[in-house]
């Protein structure tokens, strides 16, 4: 299972949290003033107020702040034994408030290299605590198509995940735990440049959103080519717009993506088809406005300081979302006409 997150080429285009993740630290080698030298010692300030900020909350016995502190410490090299992204969820999986997300981060506690990823004892776990999940279900269905697992285990998998009451991949949860956690110390003036207007605020959100976005996430590509090479078999298109029921109305933008695209492509109602792809193109346009917003965070400290409200107050990556759409008066459908590629509306109203 790949760090972040895959998907068919039927759903390129859609914008997501990583796609933030890869964009510079605030006010990072934006300009001429800033060299490669300047960059590296930003970097390097940043990745050792990560190591403050997992010192401080690895003091801590919950496992919330234990989550945070892990995901914080995940990027560090070399850091000591107690601050290691395995020793942290450690701590935090033995605790008595230690729910899923705890064991869904353990999942990327594994030997890439070895080929071990997925963390095989964290994902038996998702199955006992989470087995009304669809997210654990697909998760399996990739790691038993790439095991080369007998044609019955992944048809199985489908049948779980087709039959689950939710999906959840703890995203939202993770924004939680880090906005929480990047709180505790405030960040040193050498991680941004005091000219750029989020100053110590768009540090903290860039930490949020790009950490979060990090996390482990189920094969989504393998379920949608599962979809679609069987879709001669109707027991198997059966379970697939089940699965996308579950999907349209879970806690990952992917996701719903995903849950679209099979009801477009599966369905045999055309008025079905015609709503999924509406609904689709809707996603799309509510994920570039989002985009939009981290952008506009980077240099305004209001905008990064409701952002990271909106993080702290728990939900879903999709509740996040909507809910900083509503936040700036930006409608979560798009105009009448509207396609991926015209020219972006309008900034949003403060």
């Amino acid at each position: 299972m790949r760090r972040r997150r895959v998907v068919t080429l039927a759903l390129a285009g859609l914008l997501s949290l990583p796609t933030f993740a890869a964009t510079p630290w605030p006010g990072a080698a934006t300009g001429p003033a800033k060299g490669p030298v300047a960059q590296k010692d930003q970097t390097r300030a940043l990745l050792q107020f990560q190591k403050d900020l997992a010192s401080v909350l690895a003091l801590r016995t919950e496992s919330d702040p234990l989550l945070g502190a892990a995901l914080l410490a995940r990027p560090l090299v070399n850091p000591p034994e107690v601050l290691t992204y395995h020793a942290l969820l450690e701590r935090a999986s033995r605790n008595e408030d230690a729910g899923p997300q705890v064991a869904w981060a353990r999942l990327a506690d594994c030997d890439t290299k070895a080929d071990a990823c997925p963390n095989a004892e964290a994902l038996a776990t998702l199955q006992k605590q989470a087995p009304d999940n669809a997210a654990v279900w697909l998760l399996k269905l990739g790691v038993d198509g790439h095991n080369n697992a007998s044609k019955a285990d992944v048809r199985a998998d489908l049948t779980r995940a087709a039959n689950a009451k939710i999906y959840d991949d703890y995203l939202g949860t993770s924004l939680k735990a880090l906005a929480n956690s990047v709180t505790q110390l405030p960040p040193p003036a050498d991680t941004f440049n005091p000219l750029q207007g989020s100053g110590a605020a768009g540090v903290q959100m860039v930490l949020v959103f790009g950490l979060a976005s990090a996390q482990p996430m189920p094969g989504f590509q393998a379920t949608a080519k599962y979809c679609d090479e069987n879709k001669d078999d109707a027991s198997v298109v059966g379970d697939c717009l089940k699965l996308a029921k579950v999907l349209e109305w879970g806690s990952s933008p992917l996701g719903r993506s995903l849950g679209l695209h099979l009801r477009e492509t599966l369905s045999t109602d055309a008025s079905d088809q015609a709503s999924a792809k509406t609904a689709r193109l809707n996603l799309i346009w509510q994920m570039q406005r989002f985009a939009q917003l981290n952008l506009q965070a980077q240099g305004d400290k209001a905008t990064a300081q409701k952002l990271l409200m909106l993080a702290r107050s728990g939900g879903t990556e999709m509740s996040v979302i909507l809910a900083s759409l509503r936040a700036y008066g930006m409608p979560p459908e798009a105009p009448v006409g509207w396609e991926p590629s015209k020219p972006e509306p309008a900034k949003p109203k403060a």
